[in-house]
């Protein structure tokens, strides 16, 4: 069984067991989470909520919140002399998926 689920503006297809990188939770470690289901699939098809699946949730533990790898981000003006270097770290939560429930 899989389930699409939605979180931080993005989807993510998760399976039992799962780890998966999400934007930052306000959960503390080691804390519950719960996910809305846009789409449930398994043995019996496809079911695709309009736009969340009614009754399906997936819960989720958090392992870790954390910050990404420095990226650099140059931005400069042509023929006038500007320019800026600066760095950035996206923060992000480790969720290990514990229950599909469908």
């Amino acid at each position: 069984m899989f389930a699409v689920i939605e979180t931080g503006g993005k989807q993510y297809k998760v399976q039992n067991g799962d780890v998966i990188y999400v934007e930052k939770l306000t959960a503390e470690e080691n804390a519950e989470v719960q996910f809305q289901v846009v789409a449930l699939g398994g043995d019996k098809g496809l079911k695709i909520g309009t736009p969340y699946v009614d009754g399906a949730s997936v819960t989720g533990k958090v392992l870790k919140n954390g910050k990404g790898k420095k990226i650099t981000v140059f931005t400069y003006k042509p023929k006038k002399g500007s320019k800026r270097k600066m760095g950035h770290r996206q923060p992000y939560t480790k969720v290990e998926i514990a229950a599909i429930n469908g």
